[in-house]
């Protein structure tokens, strides 16, 4: 087994479990509650990011096959985030982490089959304008680091939250 390509697979699995861990403790206000700015319900940003795992994936394989992202932009991204939101306004908590389990352990199995090589073919990324990048940084900017990203804007959002309570 290649020692980058598993290292990354056990830093996206640490992410989802801390990610799975956190989001089991909450209640269901907590569940619903709106992220400032982003306006998406907790909720639905964890199942977000359990959803997404398989096309972050699916972009970096195509970057380890030697191809090139040519048709994604972030105005494509938004428009999917969007559209997950108003698909999944009442998602299970129970469905979420049952997803989240399932497609982190499948996006971990499908990075540790990369190799040196893969990790390391550069591309054209359409994502950043073109810039020719790493199928290694393609994964480390999106499926490795997605739980620890949204983990981290939950929690300050909800400490922001117990502090208005507080103040209030």
């Amino acid at each position: 087994m290649n020692p980058r390509a598993q290292a990354l697979a056990d830093i996206l699995e640490k992410g989802a479990r801390a990610l799975e861990a956190f989001a089991s403790q909450l209640t269901d206000a907590e569940w619903q509650t709106p992220l400032p700015k982003d306006g998406r319900k907790i909720g639905v940003v964890v199942h977000h990011v359990a959803s997404i795992f398989p096309l972050e994936i699916e972009l970096a394989q195509k970057l380890a096959a030697g191809g090139s992202i040519t048709d994604v932009t972030w105005d494509n991204v938004h428009a999917l985030n969007a559209a997950h939101a108003r698909d999944n306004d009442k998602v299970t908590k129970e469905e979420t982490l049952a997803l989240l389990r399932a497609n982190a352990g499948a996006a971990a199995t499908a990075i540790r089959a990369m190799s040196d090589k893969a990790l390391d073919l550069v591309a054209p990324n359409s994502i950043y304008g073109n810039a020719p990048l790493t199928c290694q940084f393609m994964l480390e900017d999106h499926a490795v680091r997605h739980s620890f990203h949204h983990l981290a804007r939950i929690r300050a959002a909800l400490k922001r939250e117990a502090g208005a309570m507080i103040a209030g």
